[in-house]
């Protein structure tokens, strides 16, 4: 059995991530919840509280004033009538999924599971439902990893909204039901932050050590019930330095001393389990001292080149949750996506969005089934890949910039390099039907053989350091089609 982990820095950094991640690639996200309600998109629960925003003004003339119907009562409308994790399971698996994660809670403070710590969950309240246990049992069926998202250690400042009041109209000074003592527990005891200013959530993390305490004790029931292989926090590691606004670093650990316990607790599960550590802790703070206790995610973008480390992505479909007003991302896009970070040592997490009662609609059906047949021609090159010494050939790069995901504008010249077993996958992010590629990053080494995934070998030619290859007039897959080369 591996070595237990101790909840420092100077043990934890000595993590690496399981093979098994590295292999994946690709995984699918259920970022699904109460605010998938009002099908208004990503932080519902918090922007119903700020008067003058869309979703407060939605609220107010679709459910009323939140001084009278409030977050506690949406949660009570979420029913998850026509859930069916298993149907859904095999769908992404079928589209590429090779690990999935669900939300386990969301800065809404409101639980997917049966929770001996928060009784506003998902099977006291609204759908009556283990929602995590039944995500569970469709990937052990499956024998997919399973992961949970946490997005708890920023819920008590990101809520504060809730102790407020309108300032203008009919319900000027009309205080929100956040202030009302039975629902305490619910909406925090964080009059601490005030309300003066809703529109910010500095500091993102609070110094209150009793919600300090509590996080861990959340966070360490869903390790214990679940026994997950990832765990993602929505930020940085909890509770340190860097949302602060202080330096971040990790000489101190007791700064992050809840967050490290729940690492090492995580990781000491699997060992457990495995006898050794086959899980993944997933967050956001890009100082290396820091996340290399894990594996570093970059919400909605991504990096300009390789890792020596693996990292990851998560993006969406669409908004994070259900929103009947955001466009939905084509799956040539996403498709391109994928490639371009795998080839830069990275895996992507992608969030296939639900409605309320916990089906899919159309258009995501569409994008999995586009992701299915991509998938069934394509797979060799994704799988157990790992980076070439180049990852791209090309001028064009994806536009690496905040929360921008904008498709690319690929050209006939523009390739992502990924290797296996002695061969070369170059994706053809722009290829035109017909037309020959030509690759020049093979200019040192002599290819034995061409072969055109989904079609079959392919003429080529070697020469003055330039490899051309013969394209045929149809191309198997509609893009990212890919060469393998020995």
């Amino acid at each position: 059995m591996s070595e237990m982990f101790l909840p420092s820095f100077d043990s934890l950094l000595q993590y690496s991530a399981p093979e098994w991640f590295r292999n994946a690639k690709f995984g699918i996200w259920s970022h699904w919840g109460p605010q998938s309600v009002p099908m208004f998109g990503d932080w519902y629960a918090r922007n119903m509280y700020i008067e003058g925003t869309p979703q407060y003004e939605y609220h107010v003339r679709h459910y009323g004033h939140p001084s009278k119907f409030g977050y506690k009562d949406l949660c009570r409308l979420w029913k998850a009538e026509n859930f069916d994790p298993d149907g859904l399971m095999e769908k992404y698996v079928k589209a590429g999924a090779r690990y999935f994660m669900t939300q386990g809670t969301h800065h809404d403070h409101f639980f997917n599971y049966h929770s001996s710590v928060n009784p506003m969950n998902s099977v006291n309240i609204g759908p009556n439902k283990d929602i995590l246990a039944l995500w569970k049992a469709a990937c052990d069926k499956h024998r997919l990893p399973f992961g949970i998202s946490e997005h708890l250690g920023a819920s008590f400042s990101w809520w504060r909204v809730n102790k407020g009041a309108d300032r203008f109209g009919p319900y000027a000074g009309v205080p929100y039901d956040g202030n009302d003592p039975a629902y305490r527990d619910f909406y925090f005891d964080n009059y601490e932050h005030g309300t003066e200013n809703p529109g910010s959530i500095d500091p993102w993390y609070t110094k209150n050590e009793a919600y300090h305490a509590y996080w861990l004790k959340a966070v360490t029931e869903m390790i214990d019930i679940f026994q997950p292989e990832i765990l993602y926090t929505d930020g940085s590691l909890p509770f340190g330095a860097h949302w602060l606004g202080e330096k971040s670093g990790a000489s101190d650990d007791s700064m992050y001393s809840e967050g490290l316990k729940a690492v090492a607790h995580l990781y000491n599960t699997s060992i457990k389990k495995h006898a050794s550590n086959q899980a993944v802790y997933l967050q956001k703070d890009r100082n290396p001292a820091v996340y290399k206790v894990g594996v570093l995610d970059i919400e909605k973008s991504q990096l300009p080149g390789i890792m020596p480390d693996p990292w990851h992505t998560d993006t969406c479909i669409g908004n994070w949750f259900y929103d009947v007003h955001h466009p939905y991302k084509r799956p040539e896009q996403i498709i391109e996506m994928l490639a371009d970070i795998i080839s830069k040592n990275g895996c992507m997490l992608l969030n296939i969005l639900q409605r309320p009662d916990g089906s899919i609609d159309e258009d995501a059906e569409y994008i999995l089934k586009e992701l299915a047949a991509w998938f069934d021609v394509c797979a060799e090159a994704v799988y157990s890949t790992r980076p070439w010494h180049v990852y791209c050939e090309g001028e064009t790069r994806a536009t690496i910039d905040g929360f921008k995901e904008e498709k690319t504008a690929w050209n006939e010249n523009d390739y992502r390099f990924v290797q296996k077993d002695g061969y070369v996958y170059a994706f053809m992010m722009g290829a035109k039907p017909g037309k020959p590629a030509v690759l020049r990053s093979f200019s040192d080494i002599n290819v034995s053989s061409v072969e055109l995934l989904g079609y079959g070998k392919a003429a080529f030619t070697q020469n003055f350091g330039v490899l051309t290859v013969s394209l045929p007039e149809n191309l198997p897959v509609k893009c990212a089609n890919v060469l393998k080369i020995r």
